[in-house]
C-alpha cells in the first residue's frame, strides 16, 4: 500500500504550479484591475444627503409594547412612515418632480441613532442638488404629514367632546325644569338634585378637557440638521471597485493556473514524472548539468556528478547476469542519445568493459545527435551497415580515444533500416557481445516514433527512459512504460532533463577525432577497400555474414 503523501508535498505542488503559470495570474489580476477601473468610470454616480429630524411626542403617540425604542414615540414605526406612500406623495409635490412617488420612496433610507428620538433621513440621487432637495423634501413631508395627522386626531377629539358637552347641557336643562315643578322636600326633588349634580360635574370636566384641547399647539417634530450639498459621490467607490476587481482577477488567475496545470498533459517537473507517470526518477539534470551534443560531460563537473550517481544507482539495481541496458526516449529528440552516451562513459570510467550501440537510426529519428562527434570516433561503418551485411562486427566496434574501456558502434549509414531491429542478425550480435562480458548500452529511438525501441527492449535486461520536460507528455510516458511491460523488460527509472534546443542541419559535423579501424581477420580484411560500402561485391558481404553467424554459433555451443 502506497504511503500517504505529506501535506507539504501538495502545498509545494500548488506553489510550483503557480510559479510555472505566474503569468496567467498576473494577466488575470491586471484584467481585474482594469475591469474595476472601467466599471468605476462607467457606473452612474450616486450622491447622498441626510437630514436629521427630532421627533416630538403628541397625545396620540403610543409606543408599542416590546418596541426597540423607549419613550412615548415608537421611532421604528416613524421610520417606516417616512417611506410611506402619503409622505412620498407630499415629497414629490415639494420637489416638483415628475418621478413617481414609488420610485422616490426607493431612494430614501432612514436610520435611528441609538438612545435618541432622532430620525436621519437620507436620499440618493444622481446629482448633489437632487440629493439635498430630496432629503429635505422627505423630512418636510414627514413633519407635515405628522402634524396633519396629529391635528386631525385632535379635531376629532374636540368634536367628540363638544357633542358630549352639548348632550350634557341639554340634560341639565331638562333636570332644572323638573326641579322647578317638584314638591320641596320630596324624594323626587332629592333624586333630581343628585342627577343634576352628577351631570354638572361631568359637564365641568368635559368643558375643561375641551378648553385644553382647543388651546393645544400641535408640533410633531423639527428639523435639527438640514440637508447639505454633498461634495463627492458615495458610489461608485473607485478604490473599492479596483481593489475588488484585482482580487477577483487574482482568484480567477489562480483557478486558471490550476486548471491549466491540472489538464496540461506535458511533463513539466520531475515530480510529474514520479507522481503523474508513476515512474521512479533516477537522475534530474538542470541547465548547468545537461550535456551538449559535441562531447560527453566531464566526470567532475556538474553533469558528471549526476551521471556518476546515475551509474551507481544503475549498478545497484542490476541483477546478477544483467548486461544489456537500453536507453529510450518517450518523445522524438536526442534525449536518449545524451543519456546513453554519458551513462556508458560513466560506466567505462570504473574500468568495466562497456559497448555503446547507437540504434537511433536516421530514417526513424531524423534529429538524432551524432555519437561520432560526441565520442570522437568515425561515423562509418555503424549499426545499419552491420545489420545490412555491409560491415563486420569487429570493424564497426570502435574504441574511444579518451575512455579506453568504452567501445562504440555508431548509427551508421543512412540506408533504410526497415525491419533491421527485428532481424536475427541483431539478436546474434547482441548474443555475441553478451558472451564477451561487460556492459552493453543501447541508444534506442523513442517509443513514440517507432516500434524499434520495444524490439530492442525485448533483447535487453533493463531499460531507462529519457524524459525531456515540456516536450514529453504524460500519455507518451504511460505508453512507454506499457510497451516495456508487454515485452517483459524491467524499467529501472527515468532520467529527467530540461527541454533540448532543436538541432540544426549545421550541427551534424564531422567527428572531432577520427580513429583508424584496427586490423581484423582475413574474412573481414576483404571488406576494407576503397569506395562506397554499397559498391562492394556480394562475395564480401557473404563472407561478413559468415563471420557474424560463426560468432553466434560459437556462443550457442558454449
Amino acid at each position: 500500500m502506497e504511503a500517504p503523501r505529506p501535506a507539504s508535498a501538495d502545498v509545494s505542488q500548488y506553489l510550483g504550479a503557480f510559479r510555472r503559470h505566474w503569468w496567467i495570474a498576473l494577466v488575470a489580476t491586471g484584467a481585474g484591475l482594469g475591469a474595476g477601473a472601467i466599471l468605476a468610470q462607467t457606473m452612474p454616480k450616486v450622491y447622498e444627503s441626510s437630514t436629521s429630524v427630532l421627533v416630538q411626542s403628541v397625545d396620540q403617540d403610543t409606543n408599542a409594547q416590546g418596541g426597540r425604542t423607549k419613550g412615548a414615540v415608537n421611532l421604528d414605526t416613524e421610520a417606516q412612515l417616512v417611506g410611506s406612500g402619503a409622505v412620498a406623495t407630499r415629497a414629490a409635490a415639494l420637489m416638483r418632480s415628475g418621478t413617481s412617488p414609488i420610485e422616490l420612496a426607493r431612494s430614501v433610507s432612514v436610520q435611528v441613532p441609538a438612545n435618541t428620538t432622532v430620525l436621519v433621513i437620507t436620499f440618493q440621487a444622481d446629482t448633489p442638488q437632487a440629493a439635498r432637495i430630496g432629503s429635505h423634501a422627505f423630512a418636510e413631508a414627514y413633519l407635515r404629514n405628522r402634524d396633519e395627522t396629529a391635528r386631525a386626531q385632535l379635531d376629532k377629539q374636540i368634536r367628540s367632546l363638544s357633542l358630549k358637552v352639548k348632550q350634557l347641557t341639554g340634560a341639565l336643562t331638562g333636570l332644572n325644569a323638573k326641579l322647578a315643578v317638584a314638591a320641596p322636600g320630596s324624594s323626587t326633588e332629592s333624586n333630581l338634585q343628585s342627577l343634576r349634580n352628577n351631570s354638572q360635574n361631568q359637564l365641568n370636566s368635559l368643558t375643561g378637557r375641551l378648553n385644553e384641547l382647543t388651546t393645544t399647539m400641535v408640533g410633531g417634530g423639527t428639523i435639527i440638521s438640514d440637508a447639505r450639498l454633498p461634495e463627492r459621490p458615495t458610489s461608485p467607490n473607485t478604490l473599492l471597485n479596483v481593489g475588488t476587481g484585482g482580487m477577483i482577477g487574482l482568484l480567477l488567475g489562480l483557478c486558471f493556473a490550476y486548471l491549466r496545470e491540472r489538464f496540461d498533459r506535458r511533463l513539466v517537473t520531475a515530480a510529474d514524472v514520479r507522481d503523474r507517470g508513476r515512474v521512479p526518477v533516477l537522475a534530474v539534470l538542470d541547465e548547468r548539468s545537461t550535456p551538449h551534443f559535441d562531447d560527453v560531460v566531464q566526470p567532475y563537473g556538474p553533469g558528471g556528478r549526476v551521471f556518476n550517481r546515475l551509474r551507481n544507482e544503475v549498478l545497484a539495481s542490476l541483477r546478477e547476469g544483467d548486461q544489456i541496458i537500453v536507453v529510450t526516449g518517450i518523445s522524438r529528440g536526442s534525449a536518449s542519445t545524451l543519456v546513453a552516451a554519458n551513462l556508458a562513459a560513466a560506466l567505462a570510467r570504473t574500468g568495466s568493459d562497456v559497448i555503446l550501440i547507437g540504434a537511433h537510426l536516421p530514417d526513424s529519428v531524423v534529429d538524432a545527435a551524432p555519437l561520432a562527434r560526441m565520442l570522437g570516433v568515425s561515423a562509418l561503418p555503424g549499426l545499419s551497415d552491420l545489420l545490412a551485411g555491409r560491415a563486420s562486427l569487429s570493424r564497426t566496434l570502435q574504441r574511444t580515444p579518451r575512455i579506453p574501456s568504452l567501445r562504440v558502434i555508431t548509427t551508421g549509414g543512412a540506408a533504410t533500416a526497415a525491419g533491421l531491429m527485428q532481424s536475427q542478425r541483431l539478436k546474434d550480435t547482441l548474443s555475441a557481445l553478451r558472451q564477451q562480458g561487460g556492459y552493453v548500452v543501447i541508444e534506442a529511438p523513442s517509443t513514440s516514433s517507432s516500434a524499434d525501441a520495444q524490439s530492442l527492449a525485448s533483447l535487453a535486461d533493463a531499460a531507462i527512459l529519457a524524459v525531456e520536460l515540456r516536450r514529453s507528455r504524460r500519455p507518451a510516458l504511460i505508453d512507454a512504460t506499457e510497451q516495456l511491460q508487454r515485452v517483459g523488460t524491467r524499467l529501472l527509472g527515468a532520467v529527467v532533463m530540461p527541454k533540448l534546443a532543436p538541432m540544426k542541419p549545421g550541427d551534424f559535423v564531422a567527428p572531432a577525432v577520427t580513429l583508424t579501424p584496427q586490423p581484423v581477420d582475413e574474412p573481414t580484411q576483404k571488406l576494407q577497400f576503397a569506395g562506397s560500402p554499397r559498391q562492394r561485391p556480394a562475395e564480401a558481404v557473404a563472407d561478413e555474414t559468415a563471420v557474424i553467424e560463426k560468432i553466434a554459433s560459437d556462443g550457442d555451443e558454449k
